[in-house]
């Protein structure tokens, strides 16, 4: 993947220290929370007292210049331009994320999480959070594989593809564009009325549809700057499979408790966003997926 030498992104964030507030504001925090973004009542009230009582992870600009907070910052960029384009040709404005790097443990506005949490994304505060040792995971931990094209990057060892790590990246993002469309917050309205097994179905299908974001981003990058190199489609296709609830389970498959989505599935969806490049190709709420 093609990413040296581009401009990156003022809008990615280092983590770092505390940061204060007051009681009431907790209430206020905990209500939107609650009531704009499903979370559970008391978890949200709770997320509210902490944050606002100094347990809220507070960040500064980005003064890293190794490989992969570069390499964050321009594939950020890179989303920036391509969804400005779309929103504009829907006839609205993007509202840019920001994304926090952090080391080991980090507060959001969705509560405390850990690097074994992996890449998430919180609608409460519009963050993408992601552990700085997140990219070596993916090769350790889940079997994706590093640089198809063999570009010989020595920093890239021990490590997923740049493209399998943009891809996550993009997945996320995905999530915040879900969240400016108000597709999330439909989401979670519909979930307070359903069971557990049908507010995991739905969730599935908003996974999915966050992979298929991914794909039209790749699919209007490349046309936007070319980025992409032999191999580069593989590693996404790979790691998409790999992040798949069936076989993150390793074999003990129960559907029921599914929340992204089966290897195919999410293989599929990335493809069909890839392959359009049209955000309306991407409607995994309608009809069988």
């Amino acid at each position: 993947m093609k990413w040296r030498d581009r401009s990156g992104s003022s809008n990615v964030r280092m983590s770092g220290g505390k940061a204060a507030g007051g009681g009431i504001f907790g209430i206020i925090i905990g209500l939107v929370l609650w009531l704009v973004f499903g979370v559970n009542p008391m978890t949200a009230f709770q997320t509210g007292q902490s944050i606002t009582a100094g347990n809220s992870t507070s960040t500064q600009p980005l003064n890293d210049e190794s490989r992969d907070s570069q390499f964050v910052a321009v594939v950020l960029a890179d989303t920036e331009a391509v969804w400005q384009e779309i929103f504009q040709e829907m006839g609205s404005s993007y509202r840019e994320p920001q994304l926090v790097l952090f080391n080991g443990r980090v507060n959001s506005a969705c509560g405390s999480a850990t690097s074994a949490t992996g890449p998430f994304y919180c609608p409460a505060d519009q963050q993408v959070y992601l552990d700085t040792s997140f990219f070596a995971e993916m090769s350790n931990n889940l079997g994706i594989a590093g640089d198809q094209q063999g570009s010989g990057d020595a920093e890239n060892q021990g490590k997923a593809g740049d493209f399998a790590q943009a891809y996550v990246i993009a997945h996320e993002v995905g999530h915040h564009v879900q969240t400016l469309l108000g597709t999330s917050q439909k989401v979670n309205e519909a979930r307070r009325q359903l069971s557990e097994t049908q507010g995991n179905q739905l969730s599935v299908r908003q996974e999915l549809q966050a992979d298929c974001y991914a794909g039209v981003w790749a699919n209007r990058n490349q046309q936007r700057v070319q980025f992409l190199e032999e191999g580069d489609i593989e590693e996404a296709l790979n790691a998409a499979s790999q992040i798949g609830d069936d076989r993150l389970t390793q074999g003990t498959v129960m559907p029921d408790n599914f929340t992204h989505g089966t290897s195919e599935q999410r293989v599929n969806w990335f493809t069909r966003g890839l392959q359009s490049g049209d955000i309306r190709s991407c409607d995994t709420f309608s009809g069988a997926i």
